[in-house]
C-alpha cells in the first residue's frame, strides 16, 4: 500500500476505538483548538478528522504557513530584483504568491531569470556557474532555518561574492503568543510536528506559563486524533500543559545542535507578518559576520504602495477568526489555478486545503 492507503487504513482502525471518547468530555461550550502548521490543516481535510469531531469542538487553521504569512511588499522586492537582471532563486510554492503588481510567476513568464531549487545549497553551485548575482529567497520557520544559516556558512568560506539572500524567515512561538488571548480565543494548540524537531517541548514553555495547552503532533492520522483526544482532555480539566505526543520524532529537548548554527548566523528582529502586521521580536536577519549577503545591504530595492486585495480574508483564515469558505472570494474568483490570497496559493494553505478537499 502507498503512504496515503496506509493513512486511511489507520483512520478507520481509529474510529471505533477512539471516535466515542472525542465526543465524550461532555463540553457546554464551543472549544475552539487550533492547529498551527499547514502539514495538519492538510492532513484534516485529507482525512477528514474533522468530521469526526462533536458539533462543539473547532478545529481552525493558524499561521503555520510560511508562504502565506510571507508579506506582499517581500514578494514586489523579489519581483525588483527579477526586473534588475538577478537570477531569483526559490522553493516551488513561492512562485505563485501575488504581490502588489506582479509575481515571480508572471516576471518568470516575462523573460526574468527564476529558477525553483529544492535546497538552498543548490544556490551556491549555480551562483558558482554564473557571473550573474545570484540571490535565494530565505522564506520558512525553524525548519528550514538550519539549512540556509549553513549555506551562508559555506559561501562565506567560499568567499562567493555573487550570492546573496532576501530573508523573510519567521518564528512560531512570538505567532502563538500573540494569538493567546486573542480575539480568536484559542483554547489549546496542536502544535507542528516539523517545526518542534527544532522547538522541542521545552521551545513552548510560554504556553504553560499561560497555563494554555498544547499537544506537538504527527502527521498521521493516528497521530492526529490521539493528539487532539490529548488536547480535549486538559482543556476539560484545565491542565495548560504542553505534551510531545511526537516523541519517534521530536526530542524534548529540540536540536540544541542546529539551533546553535542559526544563533550563530542570525539575530531575531520585529518582523511583519501578512495578515497579522508587526510583531515583535518574531523575524530573523543575519548578523554583522555574515551582513555582507544580504541583498538589502547591497541594493536600494524600490517597491511600490502597498496595495492589498481588500476581499481577501487571508489574515483572518491565519488568525483563527474565519473558515476559508466564508471568505467572499473563495471559489469566486480565488482558486488554486487564479490564487488572489497567499492562502490559496500554497498547497500547505487554508484555502487551498478547503478549496480541494471540502
Amino acid at each position: 500500500m502507498n503512504n496515503q492507503t496506509d493513512s486511511l487504513e489507520q483512520l478507520r482502525e481509529v474510529k471505533p476505538r477512539q471516535v466515542k471518547r472525542l465526543g465524550g468530555f461532555g463540553f457546554q461550550r464551543t472549544v475552539k483548538i487550533m492547529e498551527v502548521c499547514g502539514t495538519h490543516t492538510v492532513a484534516i481535510h485529507r482525512y477528514g478528522i474533522h468530521k469526526l469531531l462533536p458539533q462543539e469542538v473547532k478545529l481552525v487553521s493558524g499561521p503555520g504557513c510560511p508562504v502565506c504569512v510571507t508579506p506582499d511588499s517581500y514578494i514586489d522586492e523579489a519581483v525588483f530584483l527579477a526586473r534588475q537582471g538577478y537570477v531569483i532563486t526559490t522553493f516551488g510554492d513561492m512562485i505563485k504568491v501575488p504581490g502588489t503588481e506582479s509575481s515571480l510567476e508572471k516576471e518568470r513568464a516575462a523573460g526574468a531569470d527564476v529558477r525553483i531549487v529544492y535546497s538552498p545549497l543548490d544556490v551556491l553551485k549555480i551562483a558558482e556557474e554564473t557571473d550573474k548575482q545570484v540571490v535565494f529567497l530565505s522564506v520558512g520557520f525553524e525548519t528550514t532555518t538550519p539549512g540556509i544559516a549553513v549555506t551562508i556558512q559555506a559561501a562565506l568560506e567560499k568567499k562567493l561574492e555573487n550570492f546573496s539572500i532576501l530573508t523573510a524567515n519567521r518564528l512560531v512561538p512570538p505567532a502563538l503568543k500573540a494569538l493567546v488571548g486573542s480575539e480568536a480565543k484559542i483554547d489549546g494548540f496542536l502544535l507542528p510536528g516539523h517545526v518542534s524537531t527544532m522547538l522541542g517541548q521545552v521551545g513552548y514553555q510560554f504556553l504553560e506559563d499561560l497555563n494554555v495547552p498544547g499537544v506537538i503532533s504527527g502527521f498521521e492520522p493516528v497521530d492526529m486524533v490521539d493528539s487532539i483526544i490529548r488536547l480535549l482532555a486538559m482543556i476539560k480539566k484545565e491542565e495548560g500543559r504542553v505534551i510531545n505526543n511526537y516523541k519517534r520524532v521530536v526530542r524534548d529537548e529540540g536540536n540544541p545542535k542546529s539551533n546553535a548554527i542559526v544563533d550563530t548566523v542570525f539575530e531575531t528582529v520585529d518582523a511583519q507578518w501578512r495578515g497579522i502586521g508587526m510583531m515583535p521580536l518574531s523575524g530573523l536577519q543575519l548578523r554583522e559576520t555574515y551582513a555582507g549577503f544580504d541583498v538589502r545591504k547591497r541594493v536600494d530595492i524600490q517597491t511600490p504602495e502597498p496595495n492589498p486585495h481588500t476581499g481577501c480574508k487571508c489574515g483572518d483564515v491565519l488568525k483563527g477568526l474565519m473558515e476559508p469558505p466564508l471568505c467572499p472570494l473563495f471559489k469566486n474568483g480565488c482558486t488554486p489555478d487564479s490564487p488572489i490570497g497567499p492562502c490559496m496559493v500554497s498547497s500547505e494553505g487554508s484555502c487551498s486545503a478547503w478549496y480541494k478537499y471540502g
